[in-house]
């Protein structure tokens, strides 16, 4: 008798191990992800971490997703991820790592829906695409900082290195447009830590997170329409700031049928300066 109650904890302890073990894997599968994470927790009792990569966790479709951080922990750093939450208005915002061909249909669409984007961008999209970024600024769009080398901005813990990728960034815009770049800025694949929001802070920016994206980034493996469709649509929420990437074909073939579509639902658009 002894014996089997002895085999019973043992297997009892093995169980539980295993159990302990791999719920310690799926929370780090689901933390390592730069657009998912599931969490239960209301928004405004999220705390900002010291280091992260920015996540998301979904409720019900058409619900304001969580953050890894509250909306009103952010607004310490004058740092957002969604904008008011009682109005369906939606802010578009595309991150252009460079031009392959498709950000003039982005433009094309949003200009037929009068929509104004913002679009993030880094020093090689400002370098070989100038005639681009000038049709952005000539046609009302907000032209943001993506940093100049688009570094791991977490790994960055000197204000002048951190103030030089911006400096550079925003230089190149006024040499190509002859105006100063708005101080929006997004750090590179959501990485960031509370001292890097500290120094955009002191630098004069506002830091802008998502509260919508869907993986549109890969040039050789782009989603389907129908695919894109199914993340956008039923996630679609009040006051969201979605994620885009200007070099998506996907995007570019999809976006005047998308912006119909969220119109249809009762969306209208909005400017990143409303956050200003």
């Amino acid at each position: 008798m002894k014996y089997k109650k002895a085999l019973l904890l043992m297997v009892l302890f093995l169980f539980m191990y295993g159990a302990g073990v791999g719920a310690a894997k799926i929370v780090d599968v689901f933390s390592s992800s730069d657009l998912s994470v599931p969490k239960q927790e209301s928004a405004g009792d999220i705390l900002l971490a010291e280091t992260e990569n920015w996540g998301l966790g979904f409720g019900e479709e058409g619900t304001t997703p969580t953050g890894n951080a509250g909306a009103e922990e952010l607004q310490k750093y004058d740092a957002h991820y969604v904008g008011d939450t009682t109005k369906k208005t939606i802010y578009l915002t595309f991150d252009c790592g460079y031009e392959n061909g498709n950000t003039g249909a982005i433009l094309d669409a949003l200009k037929k829906h009068n929509a104004q984007g913002t679009f993030f961008v880094v020093g090689n999209f400002l370098e070989t695409a100038p005639d681009i970024v000038k049709r952005m600024n000539e046609e009302g769009h907000l032209v943001g900082n993506h940093t100049y080398h688009h570094p791991d901005m977490s790994k960055i813990s000197e204000l002048s290195a951190f103030q030089k990728e911006m400096e550079d960034t925003a230089n190149l815009y006024k040499e190509i447009t002859g105006e100063e770049m708005v101080k929006v800025y997004r750090p590179p694949q959501g990485k960031y830590s509370t001292d890097n929001l500290s120094m955009a802070k002191e630098l004069g920016y506002h830091t802008f997170f998502w509260s919508l994206a869907y993986v549109d980034w890969y040039e050789d493996d782009q989603p389907t329409a129908q695919e894109a469709f199914d993340k956008l649509l039923p996630r679609i929420h009040p006051g969201a700031i979605v994620l885009l990437h200007s070099t998506s074909k996907t995007n570019g073939e999809i976006m005047d049928e998308l912006l119909t579509k969220w119109e249809e639902m009762g969306y209208s658009f909005g400017s990143l300066e409303e956050f200003l």
